[in-house]
């Protein structure tokens, strides 16, 4: 997979890791054993298009994914282009319960950035605030109708996913980040989770990377 040269949003370490195939491996790896030709994908956490490019390459009937970031729009379009794929439907903005505008808190490090002002342990300061569009997560969901989701959202997934009609997944992976959720979201995941049909799958998890699916 190829990216563009951006000290900033690659730095020496991350390219390391992108070379050495090591980059978000556990993610990669459980969403890549998981995935069908006929899945509709939905990407909570576009980063820097690494998952969006991989799921469409190896084929999906569908990529949608949501970037809150809006300096990492042009590069995930960018990632897209050099590596051949023109159809991943990229938006920029977030999910949430309902529609409307939300600050976003923009950090150093393009990973730790959130809609948390000051979630604690090491993201370090905001040193950007930006008004985000927020759109209505199950008006979202009825029509891209996903069958496979993948959330990565720096912790908003213990209050984002319970307010989801997760009920036409078949398959979802999620990073968990316990740090700064603690126990109650993380049961606030795995509970909605639970309620939609879709049962923790042990094969496909490794540490706060988990995976559930329905019918296993």
């Amino acid at each position: 997979m190829r990216f563009p040269r951006d000290d900033r949003i690659i730095p020496p370490k991350r390219r390391r890791l992108l070379r050495e195939g090591r980059y978000e491996e556990k993610e990669h790896a459980a969403i890549m054993a998981a995935l069908r030709p006929d899945d509709v994908v939905i990407e909570l956490g576009a980063g820097i298009g690494y998952i969006s490019t991989a799921v469409a390459r190896k084929g999906a009937r569908a990529v949608h994914t949501f970037e809150a970031n809006s300096a990492m729009i042009p590069y995930i379009r960018a990632v897209h282009r050099l590596n051949g794929v023109a159809d991943v439907a990229l938006t920029h903005g977030v999910l949430g319960a309902s529609a409307g505008r939300v600050p976003f808190y923009v950090r150093r490090d393009f990973t730790a950035s959130s809609l948390d002002a000051d979630p604690g342990g090491r993201k370090g300061p905001a040193v950007a605030v930006e008004e985000v569009e927020m759109l209505d997560i199950r008006a979202v969901f009825a029509e891209i109708a996903p069958t496979f989701l993948v959330c990565d959202i720096e912790g908003a997934e213990a209050d984002l996913i319970p307010a989801a009609d997760l009920s036409g997944l078949r398959c979802a992976v999620v990073e968990l980040h316990p740090q700064w959720i603690g126990a109650a979201g993380v049961a606030a995941v795995f509970g909605a989770m639970a309620a939609a049909g879709l049962t923790y799958f042990p094969r496909g998890s490794q540490g706060k990377v988990v995976t559930f699916r329905r019918h296993w």
